[in-house]
């Protein structure tokens, strides 16, 4: 996976944040945060699907808007919508850890590869979340997404683990079948 190609994903956050927000207004509670989490999910699956190409289908993307979906509707009751620093990091850290689960099916790679990519979706998640909640003006307007300077930490973290999974190429053949990259090269299985 070229990081290159995955960096400009992280306009998927604000946008996608951006987005919901205009559509569902404020999160609070788990119906609109549901509704802001399927719109900024889909935004942001989206951004990140296309810069995966072959390497993620139609279930990556799928995976972030029902995961952002549940996770934001469940991380809403837990935390009941609320806005405080450690509010936001609890958000984050189960709305990752579901966005996480979904997509590591579409990664296609067992189980651990999807524990690694679940853990690794919630640990960024909740970091750009305390990233944005320290930068941000208004948080306490209960945005389904973090903003810009959480979405270059979590995009950069993401970004590294999804090479070690992938591989530098994603456009190799799928799991299963031979690959022409060198030993050193092979993606994580």
């Amino acid at each position: 996976m070229s990081f290159l190609r995955w960096a400009p994903t992280f306009l998927g956050f604000p946008v996608g944040g951006w987005l919901a927000f205009q559509v569902a207004g404020l999160i609070t509670g788990p119906l609109t945060a549901a509704l802001a989490g399927v719109i900024a999910g889909a935004v942001i699956g989206g951004a990140q699907w296309l810069a995966l190409g072959p390497a993620a289908g139609w279930r990556w993307l799928a995976g972030a808007v029902l995961g952002m979906g549940a996770g934001s509707a469940l991380a809403a009751v837990v935390t009941g919508a609320g806005t405080t620093t450690p509010a936001l990091v609890m958000s984050g850290l189960l709305t990752g850890a579901v966005i996480g689960a979904a997509q590591g099916v579409a990664l296609q790679r067992g189980l651990r590869v999807r524990a690694l990519w679940a853990a690794t979706v919630s640990l960024s998640w909740g970091l750009g979340w305390l990233v944005t909640a320290n930068v941000i003006v208004d948080a306490e307007n209960g945005y389904a997404a973090f903003g810009s300077s959480g979405a270059l930490v979590a995009t950069a973290l993401t970004g590294l683990v999804l090479r070690r999974i992938l591989g530098p190429d994603v456009r190799r053949p799928a799991a299963g079948t031979p690959s022409a990259a060198p030993a050193s090269a092979k993606p994580v299985q």
